[in-house]
């Protein structure tokens, strides 16, 4: 083992150490996670840590850059699927739930008091993931408008705004209050809702494919 990790390389290793962070910190929180758990993790020693990352704060940027590199691919690919705007943005919408089901750390992460408040660097990237992600949806509904297969009134920004308002509220109520509750399926629930309130033109029963 220790054979196969001498291996590695610079970015293979800052890798490991960024996906074993992920992984603890789903599993007792950020504010728990320690640069010797993160060692222990992987296998190496605390010094090999920062020998990759000179201070914590830098993983810790490392694994948002992760988390925003691999959301971005699955919602690409869910959105290159789509038939239609709408149904592209329907795509993106179970896509990116189901993403948040696989990494249970994405909440901890986004929503940790300790990394906005403590690091500018992160909070500010996390505003620019935030603010990429709303621009795409807003991309999609103005295409929709143009097709005439949502209200000819509707304000791309502010249903963008209320798009990933959805997400970020079911995610926080399922992953806190109610975890027993399975994502998909209260997203299931409310996103014909949305689609009304945006006057969607076409039937949906919001189903992943």
């Amino acid at each position: 083992m220790s054979e196969r990790r001498q291996r590695l390389s610079a970015e293979e290793r800052q890798e490991e150490i960024i996906k074993a962070a992920v992984e603890l910190a789903g599993e007792q929180g950020v504010d728990s996670v320690t640069t010797q758990d993160m060692a222990r993790a992987v296998g190496v020693t605390q010094g090999a840590i920062f020998r990759h990352f000179p201070t914590k704060d830098m993983i810790w940027l490392g694994v948002i850059h992760w988390v925003r590199g691999r959301l971005m691919s699955v919602l690409d690919m869910a959105v290159g699927q789509g038939g239609d705007p709408l149904d592209s943005l329907e795509k993106m919408f179970f896509a990116h739930l189901g993403f948040v089901d696989k990494v249970p750390a994405i909440p901890k992460l986004i929503f940790s008091d300790q990394l906005l408040k403590k690091n500018p660097r992160i909070k500010e990237l996390v505003r620019s993931i935030l603010a990429d992600y709303e621009a795409r949806v807003g991309g999609l509904l103005a295409q929709a408008k143009a097709q005439n297969l949502v209200r000819s009134d509707l304000d791309e920004h502010s249903a963008a705004v209320m798009f990933t308002g959805i997400i970020q509220g079911l995610v926080l109520r399922v992953s806190i209050i109610e975890a027993q509750k399975s994502l998909i399926a209260e997203g299931k629930r409310v996103f014909p809702i949305f689609l009304r309130g945006i006057g969607a033109t076409r039937a949906s029963d919001a189903k992943q494919d």
